[in-house]
Order: structure tokens, then C-alpha cells, then sequence
């Protein structure tokens, strides 16, 4: 497999070559590192070329670096049925950087997209519906990146006395504590039934 692969690379790369940064194979998978102005580009050879054949999208997401300058990796995964491998690309962007969507050549990276900037806040250009999908449209921030906080910023419920949802800031019904994690078997000054037969 590995040797397909690196064939493919090899005529990707040769057909592309200003298009592609980088190539790896790893895992037995292809790893295509782009660019946000070579994406468009790059995937619809990917999708046209017969030798490539890569019609389906599987996946669009992202992945947050907060140390670096361009703190986003956006990942795509592409299928190719008859063919059968499967390919991944990824590029680099930061908040104020958009990426275009891939939306006019699949459609089916609508919600795939939708999600990545619910999420993470990875603009795409040219998206026909860039909104909140998976958090409410209320929110604040964007909850996968590593500098979100852990509590959130404000819950949210239903108050049955003025019956409708509330929304309140964050309130933590238990303080922080040091926990002890010390296995239940380990430090005790008492034996355990059953240890006595161990230690024979």
C-alpha cells in the first residue's frame, strides 16, 4: 500500500507542484500540506484527475496551535472509490485569515465547515451559510480552542418559575479540591480481604 501511495504522491506532487508544501506518508495515509490560496485549486484536480478520482469528502476540521503565528490547521479527508484511498490535506490560517470553501466544488462540506467555524473560528470565504451549527446562537467565543476556558462563560437552563430558559453567568457549585489519588490497594494500614492470600 505504502508503495501506491508514495506513487501517488510522486504524481501529485509532479502535477502540482506549485500548488502542494509538502508531502508524508504516514500511518499507511497521505498528507498533503497547502495552502489557503492553492485549496481551490489542488481539490478540484484531486476531484478531476482520473488518476486521482477523489470524489467524496469525509471530513473538514480543525486542529488549534495557540504558540504559533498561524494558529489553525484545517484537515480535510477525501475518498476515492474506485481507487480505493483516501487522502488528507491540510493548511495553515489564523482567525483574520479565511480560507475558501470548498462548498461550490462538494456541497456536503456545508456542516463540515459550519462546525469548524462554530468551533474553532476558522472563516471560509464564499460559504452560503456560515452560522453557528453545534452551539447556541447566543454563544460566546468558540469552545474547542485551547485557550477557551473550561467553564465556559455563561449556562444555560430552564427556570420553571419564570418558564422559559435562562441564561446566567457561570456559577461553579463546588469549590476546587485537592484530590487524592492514591490507589484504594496501596498505603493502607489495614489488610484487605483476600491479601492474605497473596502473600503466601
Amino acid at each position: 500500500m505504502s508503495e501506491a501511495l508514495q506513487a501517488l504522491a510522486s504524481y501529485i506532487t509532479e502535477k502540482c507542484e506549485n500548488l502542494v508544501v509538502s508531502s508524508n506518508i504516514a500511518f499507511g495515509e497521505l498528507t498533503l500540506a497547502t495552502t489557503a490560496e492553492s485549496l481551490t485549486a489542488l481539490v478540484t484536480f484531486l476531484r478531476d484527475d482520473p488518476r486521482c478520482g477523489f470524489i467524496n469528502i469525509i471530513d473538514v476540521c480543525g486542529v488549534d496551535y495557540p504558540s504559533r503565528v498561524d494558529r489553525f490547521d484545517v484537515v480535510y479527508h477525501f475518498l476515492a472509490p474506485r481507487q480505493n484511498q483516501r487522502i488528507r490535506l491540510k493548511l495553515q490560517t489564523n482567525e483574520d485569515k479565511p480560507v475558501p470553501s470548498l462548498c461550490p466544488l462538494f456541497p456536503g462540506a456545508d456542516w463540515f465547515e459550519r462546525e469548524a467555524w462554530d468551533l474553532y473560528g476558522i472563516m471560509f470565504t464564499g460559504h452560503p451559510d456560515l452560522r453557528r451549527i453545534l452551539t447556541d446562537y447566543g454563544f460566546e467565543g468558540h469552545p474547542l480552542r485551547k485557550d477557551f476556558p473550561v467553564t465556559g462563560f455563561v449556562e444555560v437552563r430552564y427556570d420553571d418559575t419564570v418558564k422559559r430558559v435562562v441564561y446566567e453567568p457561570v456559577e461553579l457549585k463546588q469549590e476546587f479540591r485537592s484530590f487524592d489519588f492514591l490507589s484504594p490497594w496501596e498505603g493502607t494500614d489495614y489488610v484487605l480481604p483476600g491479601d492474605e492470600k497473596s502473600a503466601k
